[in-house]
């Protein structure tokens, strides 16, 4: 065994993405035993917190996704049982976590991102579905998305292309959260960019183009394997995928984010990277992008990670100065 110690690998929870992250922390436990790192996976319920008490990891790498994952939650609870973790300090998990607050960041560091009206359930029903919603195809035009504020695996996402269809798919939002993202659809290339500090700054990885089989990169499209096909790096000019992947590290930087996260978002027909999210706990299972980006780029998933750990532990043992 290595001299990292006892890596605690938390995943599945309660969230939608349960089942993903499940397969996120199965694949990371298996490799990192692979190069004889000694890593435990556990899912998130009751007994975490007991556990966590009676015989405290070394590091603590969380590859939770969704509400409690992502948002600063289990962060926040690592911080109060004074455990070393791999990736963000909760304020900026929760700042990444709001679309609508990330969007804002981001776009105010030079990012260019779809127009988009942020609603919650509340005003749809006390002031009229139907008066907002012509307001907001007045002001951002067809086709809109319309997605949960926050949440991730596209749950809730739907695509409008006629005024008719955006209550329907206002309900199917607010089935995930009490708030609405409605978004102007652009049309070009999806693509996901990973980022990685090892230390010496956050650095993109090779962008991965997202070609859904169906045309659609829902829920099934993202974790069903063939249902979706992945070139990496992505079939782009060089031109583009530089500044596609000086937009992820620019996203990186504006949240505050650190160790890892993975930048969302479509190349538009001008050849401009439109940002569309920031996930701050990327998926690690066969179909997802961020271990892809790792893997052009001539890196090992199972060092890399045993890396950040590693870095977690240290900077938490390291006083301040």
């Amino acid at each position: 065994m290595t001299d990292l110690g006892r890596v605690l690998i938390l995943a599945g929870g309660l969230s939608p993405e349960r089942e993903v992250s499940l397969r996120s922390g199965e694949r990371l436990r298996d490799a990192l035993t692979r190069i004889d790192v000694e890593a435990e996976l556990a899912d998130v319920d009751a007994a975490t917190l007991p556990a966590l008490a009676a015989d405290p990891p070394d590091v603590v790498f969380p590859v939770l996704h969704g509400t409690s994952g992502e948002d600063g939650t289990i962060r926040e609870v690592l911080d109060l049982y004074d455990l070393p973790y791999v990736g963000a300090l909760p304020p900026a998990c929760r700042m990444a976590f709001d679309k609508a607050t990330a969007k804002a960041a981001v776009a105010a560091a030079g990012v260019a991102t779809p127009a988009a009206v942020t609603l919650p359930r509340e005003a749809f029903h006390d002031l009229g579905a139907a008066a907002l919603i012509e307001r907001i195809v007045a002001r951002l035009g067809l086709p809109v998305v319309v997605k949960p504020r926050a949440g991730g695996s596209a749950f809730g996402v739907s695509r409008v292309d006629d005024a008719g269809g955006l209550a329907e798919a206002l309900m199917s939002c607010f089935g995930y959260h009490d708030s609405a993202l409605i978004e102007q659809a652009v049309t070009g290339v999806e693509i996901a960019v990973g980022v990685l500090d090892s230390g010496e700054g956050p650095v993109a990885l090779p962008v991965v183009e997202i070609e859904p089989v169906a045309g659609v990169y829902d829920y099934a499209a993202r974790y069903t394997a063939g249902a979706t096909s992945f070139f990496t790096p992505a079939r782009l000019g060089g031109e583009v995928l530089r500044a596609a992947a000086e937009a992820a590290v620019t996203a990186h930087r504006a949240l505050g984010l650190r160790d890892l996260s993975r930048t969302d978002m479509i190349i538009d027909g001008d050849g401009v990277a439109q940002f569309l999210e920031v996930n701050v706990a990327p998926g690690m299972t066969d179909t997802s992008t961020w271990p892809m980006g790792l893997h052009a780029a001539g890196l090992d998933l199972a060092v890399v990670c045993r890396d950040l750990a590693a870095r977690a532990r240290d900077r938490h043992d390291t006083p301040p100065r």
